[in-house]
């Protein structure tokens, strides 16, 4: 199966004081032990490192930077003209919404992969009708 790995699944894997930490390292040991694979967007990667960052410290991103480029089960989608297009419609279509614009590229990329679960803790993912996990 595949999962979309949002930015709040990584930051809480990675940060110790995050409050899903434990069920985020738990999810993880499954996804690990039954080949799941996750697909991420650059622009979450860099959401990710950059939160951590500024709210752990520059080691845990760059740990977390070097670890994430490693993994075999992570495929790294880059933003292209078109995803950040469609993006940018789907981030003014919401106006009404507080998705960010890394929220708008993520749903972009799950649809073009046909993905309908997430990695994360983000309910902006619920609210474009995705399943989040761990529930």
């Amino acid at each position: 199966m595949k999962f979309f790995a949002d930015a709040s699944g990584w930051i809480a894997v990675f940060n110790e004081a995050d409050k899903y930490h434990a069920r985020a390292l738990n999810w993880m040991g499954v996804v690990k032990g039954q080949r799941h694979r996750l697909v991420t967007a650059d622009y979450v990667l860099d959401e990710a490192i950059t939160f951590l960052q500024s709210t752990v410290n520059h080691a845990t991103a760059e740990d977390f930077a070097v670890w994430v480029l490693k993994q075999r089960p992570v495929q790294i989608i880059h933003v292209t003209e078109s995803i950040w297009q469609d993006a940018l419609a789907l981030f003014r279509k919401y106006d009404d919404k507080k998705f960010s614009f890394t929220d708008c590229v993520s749903f972009v990329v799950m649809r073009q992969q046909n993905l309908t679960d997430t990695f994360g803790f983000d309910h902006h993912f619920e609210q474009m009708g995705f399943q989040l996990w761990p529930h």
